[in-house]
Parts: C-alpha cells; structure tokens; sequence
C-alpha cells in the first residue's frame, strides 16, 4: 500500500481509494429524527436542549432524550453535538454551570458553541466535551480560524459565505478540524445574525426565536411623483427577502479532496421524510466518491432523489464564487415536488408479504407509490387493497399516524418509508 503525497488517498490494489473520508453531519429535531439520520447514514447528528441553542420551536430534547439519543447512536458509532450557540445575556449566566454537566453527563460527544462565555464555562466545568465554533461567529477567514485554535477550539464551523478558495486557504495554514454547510436553508443575514424577528414579533433570533419573517410574503412598493407604486403586477407572487436553499451535491467530490472534516446538512425542523432522503443521498455520494474518485461519476438519480422531498429551490451559494442575482427568491418560493411521504413502515411480515404501515399523509388504492430505505433499492407498486389493524378494507388511508397493512411482494424493512408519486 503506497500513500499518496495528498494524504488525503492512498492507492490500494493499483486503485487511488480516500481514506480520509469526511463526516456526514445530519440535524435532528427530535428522538425519531436522530434515529432516522444515523440509520440512512449520517456519522453525525446535531440537536438542541431544552436551553441555549437557537431552535426554541424544533422539539429539543431534555437530558433523558439525550442519554437515550446516545446509546442509540453508540450502536451505529455515530456521534451527538449538542447546540449550545446563543449569545447569552446577563440572565442567560445562572443555571448554565448545571446546564453543561449534564449535558456532559449524557455521553454526547460535544457542543456547538458562539459565545465565550458558555466557552469559558464549558472548560472549566464540562471539560469532557468538544468544543465546536458555530457558524455564528462569522468565520470566514484564516486568521480568524486561527485565533479560534488558539483558544483551544477542537472544531470551526465556517460561515455560510465563504467560497471553496477560502476554505482551501483555511486548510493549508491552520490545523484545525473544519466543518461547513453542503444542504439546506440560507439565512438572508450574515451567517444568521438577524434582528428582523426582535424588530417584527418581538422574539430574538439570536437566543433561538427566529421566526423566519424574511420568508414572509411581502408586496414590495417603489415611492415615485405620483405616490407609491407596486414593482409587482396584479397575480405576480408575493416578495420575499431570502436566498434560495443551499445545495452542493455537485461540489462534494471537490470538498472531500480538500480535507474538509465534516459536511454539514441543515435543518433540525425538517421532517423525518427530508432527513431520511438527504442524508441517504448525500451518503451515496460520499461512498461511491471515495472507494473510487478517479472512475466516479455523479449519478442523475441522486439529483432526481433530492427533488423527492419538499424543499425551496436550491443553489450553490458561495461555495463556487460570488453569487449573483439568479440565487435570490424571486416569483414562486418553493418548486413543486414529485412525492409525497405518506407512510413510515412498522413491520413486514415475509410469510404473508404483508407490509404494516403508520400512516403519515394521505393515500388511496391505485396510487404509485415507491418505498425506500438504506436497505434497499427504491421500490416501485401500485397501492392494492388497503385495511386497518382490524382487517377491515379502506377505500383511502385518511387519518394521521393509522395503522395501514397490504400486500407487498418486495421485502421491506422498519422505518423504511413510503412515499406517493404526484407528478
């Protein structure tokens, strides 16, 4: 086995394979989200507590949820970081000593941290956890990272801004690990310092209160001699003031070459059906580019995956360079999907081929529906005929969270899922 100059590779049987594979980082806005990321594939999983983190409304979990979180990843070998990213004021000091020994005591691996107070804190008082610099503190140069490790920082979490260059830069003269962003939501301000929420409906976004008011929609006037004047004509769609979502599948083989440490999906208030499509995807990506990079090739399905899920529309960002005017919101918010998540499977019986279902959005008989799953290839049918846990048969599965069964020649596992073709 010869090591390649990169260090990044190696070649392996005449093959130039990485190993120096990235972590995939997935959000989790509760138990059943962090356990859906770590079984389709993430090596990682952000949350919130109850206390100190910047998602007040993503379900959080108490220290219990937390210990239980851990023992679960621990069987993957995935690890927890918890967000503990406010700004804290003055009232924010009593109860955080208490706050991060038990987090600490939780087994988590580590925590997301912004301000030095909670970063002073956690050294004297929770020593065991890794400290990770979040992205709110706007690092988007060397010497800024540089400063970071110096203060005995394990991990940076680099601004939503910085382009592939900067990065690159970063890598070379400051050995620290680096994490960044490859998918989800992009925040209007820089890295998420916004005080449009605190001005609007009173609640501080940079203590967890966002309320996402630049996503609102908004009728955009422009003042002339004659008074003001709608820029938008009658039936146009609303203004908003946000960029579209990030997406960087297509630079990931760029990223993993770089030495970037871990790549970071957003999105802890997102459902179970997002978690589940981002990470396996982004898990495919990563996998094939590694056990062979010279030969890869990016899959078109795995774009086509990605429209599977409800999402904004999507663009590089910064990482390739200045965006222009395309990347901003304009006209319609969101593309239309091509499915819907209808169901989330509990059980599959192989002697009957019976496939039990909890139900999670509407579907009927006749409808084309795929499963999926980090067990298998997407499965494609035709719904038969439906029944309840009672047998009896249902014209369309109508109510949240009901036990469904039919019959499904193809075996499928718990916590596959189902999803509705709509287009």
């Amino acid at each position: 086995m010869t090591v390649v100059a990169d260090s990044i590779s190696q070649i392996v049987d005449g093959k130039r394979v990485i190993v120096k594979k990235p972590e995939l980082l997935a959000p989790a806005g509760n138990l059943e989200k962090l356990k859906i990321a770590v079984e389709y594939g993430a090596d990682a999983v952000f949350i919130g507590g109850q206390e100190y983190g910047l998602r007040s409304n993503a379900g959080n979990f108490t220290i219990d949820e937390m210990r239980e979180g851990v023992e679960f990843a621990n069987k993957y070998g995935a690890k927890i970081y918890v967000t503990t990213n406010i700004f804290a004021h003055n009232e924010n000091i009593d109860g955080l000593i208490d706050y991060l020994q038990g987090v600490e005591s939780t087994g988590v691996t580590g925590i997301i941290v912004a301000d030095p107070l909670i970063i002073e804190t956690c050294r004297k008082h929770a020593p065991k956890l890794e400290l990770h610099l979040s992205t709110q503190q706007s690092l988007s140069n060397w010497k800024a990272v540089q400063y970071w490790k110096e203060e005995g920082l394990d991990r940076v979490v680099l601004a939503r801004e910085t382009t592939a260059d900067e990065i690159a830069l970063m890598k070379e003269k400051v050995d620290i690990e680096i994490e960044t962003f490859i998918h989800g939501a992009m925040c209007i301000a820089y890295s998420g310092r916004c005080t449009l929420s605190n001005h609007m409906t009173a609640r501080d976004s940079n203590r967890g209160g966002c309320c996402q008011s630049c996503r609102w929609d908004y009728t955009l006037f422009e003042n002339t001699e004659e008074g003001q004047v709608a820029v938008a004509d009658e039936g146009t769609a609303a203004f908003a003031m946000s960029p579209k979502d990030l997406k960087l599948i297509e630079s990931i083989p760029r990223m993993i070459e770089m030495g970037i440490d871990s790549l970071k999906v957003e999105g802890r208030m997102k459902s179970i059906h997002y978690v589940a499509t981002v990470v396996q995807v982004y898990r495919k990506v990563i996998d094939a580019y590694c056990a062979d990079p010279d030969n890869f090739k990016m899959d078109p399905e795995w774009l086509i995956e990605l429209d599977k899920c409800a999402n904004r529309e999507s663009a590089p960002a910064f990482f390739e360079g200045e965006p222009g005017y395309e990347q901003q919101m304009y006209g319609e918010h969101s593309r239309k999907v091509s499915h819907d998540f209808v169901g989330l499977v509990v059980d599959y019986n192989e002697t009957t081929q019976t496939v039990t279902l909890e139900q999670r959005n509407y579907f009927k008989p006749g409808d084309e529906i795929e499963f999926f799953g980090p067990q298998i290839d997407n499965v494609r049918l035709v719904v038969p005929e439906i029944y309840d846990n009672k047998g009896k048969a249902l014209d369309a599965a109508r109510h949240p969270l009901q036990t469904i069964q039919f019959h499904c020649p193809v075996k499928v596992y718990p916590n596959n899922m189902m999803r509705k073709r709509l287009v």
